[in-house]
């Protein structure tokens, strides 16, 4: 206990204190006393909750004893530990938490691919320890010399000794303008470094009379630009932007665009152009020499392409296909659209360099197996798993759709999001270099993993099965626990193919029954994808719901009548929220409860000015069954339920508020104690003998959310008082994030991102391997989740036009700034200057549609004084945009003699705006101007 004391947060030492002390004897019959404990236990989940203390021995010998306490107070037999199911294992993270803390666990996945990470996790790190990652090592040693040996002519060493650590590519096009024909390099951006003090870009150099384009390095210094071969010339008019917009390839030569549909014909006649791209840039390091270096390619790199296309040309002909990944990669809309370049097969996402690497690793690490002193088949074959899951980390950077990074000066790895998007300009590592992208640092990351978790835990269980057909015996489980698929939003096993075909030509001779088939298995994926691509036909909205139905009840098949289940989940849309949701209640299960927790990371593309979950909503569910295991039937009252629901959400809501749970998070929070009054009973009925569906029990549940979370944001003041375009406002922007610090916190959940354009397959942020976004302008929500919060204000959306736009599957709140003409009358424009900032000659309009305007001074245009809205929101939207304009004069006649700011709705109104908005947007800071002009205006 003294050793856990030390580690715990200062708040929770001393409840813990009282405890070891024996200050508190815990009378179980006695209130006050055990508040004390659950206080006491809470404060300990909270201080485990810190990564810091994920191995910290105190806290995981302590989490051991209490799970054990519990299981045994809740009639778990003697020396026997709780069993945990997971049909959806994925990576692990569930089945391995319970073993952390001191559970039986049984992970099992349809997929192959997590089987095999499972398989290491659950049996393999526990079983050998030590032993293990000591084997890895020096299996993956010997790997290393032996592929560096076979590979050194293709990756030359620099005559002055630098070793090259990545290659820059630009797949090509021909220029399509008249008399020209040029080799356009597609690239997006010529940046190369903008770390520390001498950022360096590469220039295109023009050459007209020749039709070509060349290259040269710039670099900054104190003086200015500057070119790095001749260091005394000043570069004047340095260009950071490449070639392409929006898939168009524009010709620096003749200025000629080539259009987006024939840029992607010509790379689809050449199956996407990784294998005849241009190398533009090698990136090295020298020892001695801080920093990365930058030069144009060499005759003896091109030469050292030239013979790895040779010698997988000889592979092709003498092994034929089987060797390289050349089983189909199918096309996916808006998940797989590097499929529109022609890249329908695995093998040409990598360029033939990329191919002969991988090639020779694989054959390498197989030759581990015979290699390794040991008679311990499931050894030999636990160390020759590890090492093919570094391969399939070294994949990752490894293939044609990897970007340069110049913020961190390095390779980005495809899967920075679940998706193929397409990148024009991609960046290869050197495979036996020393840097990312390299076998050195993904091996030693393995083994040190190895070594960090050997022995931390007792050894779990992982097997190959479907979710809907769970091999363990009824009533066998006391805790539930999955992850399931989110919906339409990942198609994870063709995903998975990435790696698995080349796991498969690893493990196939000694995992005969894993890899069998020639991709994953996708018939009982649980997943909508018929909207996707037509082989996917099947997989429709019904076909997820019958199976997920199925999997969950084969859950509460094996679960003991008295365990609990937890479900997370994090989707975006209601459709996929009902989905499962649905799925739940007709496999006879509860719903007891429900918490957002923060298991997202950070920094995730979507999100973005969206309504996306910043945690994975757990519900936590209990069988609807007897003591006996039989499946309750009973039948509820609908009038008597909605009469229930207010009251739970009301008791609910400002629970959540007072621990800062606010938006999107907060209405799906909400799902749990508004599902339980529902899913207690088997069937609802009417008064006129109807079932009443789950899906308009919860066009009830966002209604009552909406209300509750109208009275929590106006606390004060009556929102029944406000008209219906400030409550929509108000509820919109807390469902985005409540005043969150950004435009929505980022998830990381699995969800595919829809920003690809589907017509020109075009990632337009280009993307997350940046670690930037080009935000959308104004607040998006997905439509169905914005029709049910103005539906649950009782507002029309499609009579809202003033105030959203609808596009598709998407809604969005139209910005401030955009609702100029709408407020002001046509021809209106304004200059606005944030306070920080000096006037410049020419300003963007704050309309979009009506341009530039000539000069600052011009201000507004024919306007002497804007007529004062029809409602409060339209009011406070005018001062804002009065005060964006820096119209001071007509800001203070539009509050004082207009009359405006003598309404106390106006100002709490704005206040309230004031808390809503995103910090660091322009409608915050305009909103805070006008409310600081209140007192000096005498109102």
């Amino acid at each position: 206990m003294r050793q856990l004391q030390e580690t715990l947060s200062e708040e929770s030492r001393g409840r813990w204190e009282g405890i070891a002390g024996g200050k508190f004897s815990f009378d179980a019959s006695s209130p006050e006393d055990m508040v004390v404990l659950r206080l006491a236990l809470l404060d300990f989940v909270a201080d485990f909750a810190n990564w810091d203390n994920s191995t910290v021995p105190a806290f995981l010998e302590t989490s051991r004893a209490l799970t054990q306490a519990a299981h045994e107070a809740l009639g778990g037999v003697s020396g026997t530990r709780p069993l945990l199911v997971d049909p959806f294992a994925g990576g692990g993270s569930i089945p391995l938490e319970a073993l952390r803390v001191g559970a039986d666990a049984f992970g099992s996945d349809l997929n192959p691919v997590p089987q095999l990470l499972n398989k290491i996790i659950l049996e393999y790190l526990p079983k050998y320890g030590e032993k293990l990652a000591d084997e890895v090592s020096k299996q993956g040693a010997r790997v290393k010399i032996a592929v560096q040996k076979s590979l050194s002519t293709f990756y030359p060493v620099d005559s002055d000794g630098a070793n090259p650590i990545a290659y820059i590519w630009a797949r090509t096009v021909k220029c399509e303008g008249p008399a020209c024909g040029a080799e356009i390099p597609l690239i997006r951006s010529m940046w190369l470094s903008k770390k520390g003090v001498r950022p360096v870009a590469l220039q295109l150099i023009p050459n007209q009379s020749h039709s070509r384009i060349d290259f040269r390095i710039i670099v900054k210094t104190r003086d200015g630009w500057v070119w790095q071969d001749s260091p005394s010339s000043r570069v004047l008019n340095p260009m950071f932007e490449g070639t392409m917009k929006r898939s168009s390839a524009t010709c620096p030569c003749c200025g000629y665009t080539t259009p987006a549909n024939n840029v992607k014909e010509q790379l689809a006649l050449r199956r996407g152009g990784a294998n005849d791209a241009r190398l533009v840039c090698i990136v090295t390091v020298k020892t001695g020499v801080v920093g990365r270096s930058f030069r144009l390619p060499t005759v003896k790199d091109l030469q050292a392409i030239d013979a790895a296309g040779n010698e997988i040309a000889r592979l092709d002909e003498v092994k034929g296909e089987g060797e390289i990944p050349s089983e189909d990669l199918p096309y996916l809309r808006s998940i797989f659209n590097i499929h529109l370049l022609g890249v329908h097969k695995w093998r040409y996402l990598f360029s033939n360099r990329q191919l002969l690497a991988l090639l020779t690793f694989v054959r390498e690490i197989k030759k581990c197996y015979a290699a390794i002193d040991s008679d311990d088949h499931e050894f030999r074959l636990a160390v020759i798993s590890c090492l093919a899951l570094t391969l399939s980390k070294l994949t990752d950077l490894a293939n044609s759709l990897c970007a340069w990074e110049p913020n961190v000066v390095t390779v980005q790895h495809l899967f920075g999001r679940q998706a193929m998007g397409i990148v024009w300009d991609f960046a290869e590592g050197n495979p036996i270099g020393a840097s990312r992208g390299s076998w050195d640092v993904y091996h030693d990351n393995t083994v040190f993993v190895l070594r960090e978790y050997s022995n931390k835990w007792h050894i779990g269980h992982s097997e190959a099965a479907s979710a809907d057909k769970h091999p363990l015996p009824n009533d066998s489980v006391d805790l539930f626990v999955t992850d399931p698929p989110y919906y339409d939003a990942v198609p994870y096993a063709d995903l998975s193919d990435f790696f698995y075909v080349w796991l498969k030509r690893i493990l196939v001779d000694w995992m005969p029954s894993t890899f069998c088939t020639e991709l994953t298995p996708k018939k009982q994926e649980i997943v909508q994808l018929s909207e996707r691509n037509p082989k996917y036909s099947y997989k429709t909205k019904e076909n997820f719901e019958r199976l997920m139905t199925a999997a969950m009840a084969e859950g509460r098949r094996v679960l003991r009548p008295e365990g609990v289940g937890v479900i997370v989940f994090a989707h975006k849309t209601t459709t996929g929220w009902e989905t499962q949701l649905q799925s739940l209640i007709a496999a006879g299960w509860m719903i007891t409860a429900s918490w957002p927790i923060d298991t997202e990371l950070a920094t995730r593309l979507r999100g973005m000015n969206s309504a996306v979950l910043a945690s994975s909503v757990h519900l936590v569910c209990r069988p609807r069954e007897t003591i006996e295991g039989a499946l309750v039937q009973s039948i509820g009252e609908w009038r008597d339920i909605l009469a229930e629901l207010p009251r739970r959400i009301h008791e609910w809501m400002p629970r959540l508020a007072a621990e800062g749970v606010v938006g999107a998070d907060a209405i799906f929070a909400c799902l749990g104690p508004a599902l339980e009054v529902f899913s207690r009973y088997s069937r609802v009925e009417k008064a006129n003998g109807e079932t009443a569906t789950l899906r308009e029990y919860l066009e009830h549940v966002w209604a009552a959310v909406s209300s509750e979370a109208l009275a929590l944001i106006f606390k004060d003041v009556s929102a029944a008082g406000l008209e219906p375009d400030a409550r929509l406002t108000a509820m919109w922007l807390w469902t985005i994030g409540g005043g969150a610090s950004s435009y929505g916190k980022k998830s990381g959940n699995d969800e595919v991102d829809e920003s690809l354009d589907e017509e020109t397959g075009d990632d337009e942020e280009n993307s997350t391997k940046a670690g930037k976004s080009k935000v959308a302008s104004g607040l998006v929500l997905e439509y169905d989740a914005a029709r049910k919060i103005a539906q649950g204000l009782g507002i029309h959306l499609e009579q809202s036009e003033s105030l959203v736009e609808v596009k598709g599957d998407k809604a969005r709140l139209i910005p401030v700034a955009e609702r100029t003409t709408y407020l002001f009358g046509k021809g209106t424009t304004v200059t606005t200057y944030g306070p920080s900032r000096k006037k410049k000659l020419k300003q963007r309009s704050l309309f979009e549609e009506l341009g530039e305007i000539e000069a600052a001074e011009a201000g507004w245009i024919d306007l002497q004084g804007p007529t004062p809205g029809t409602t409060v929101l339209d009011r406070v939207h005018q001062a804002m945009i009065l005060f964006a304009g820096n119209r001071g004069e007509l800001l203070k006649r539009f509050l004082v003699e207009d009359g405006v700011g003598k309404d106390e709705r106006f100002w709490k109104l704005a206040d309230n705006l004031n808390k809503l908005y995103p910090s660091g947007t322009e409608e915050r800071r305009w909103v805070e101007g006008v409310l600081a002009r209140k007192k000096g205006l005498g109102l």
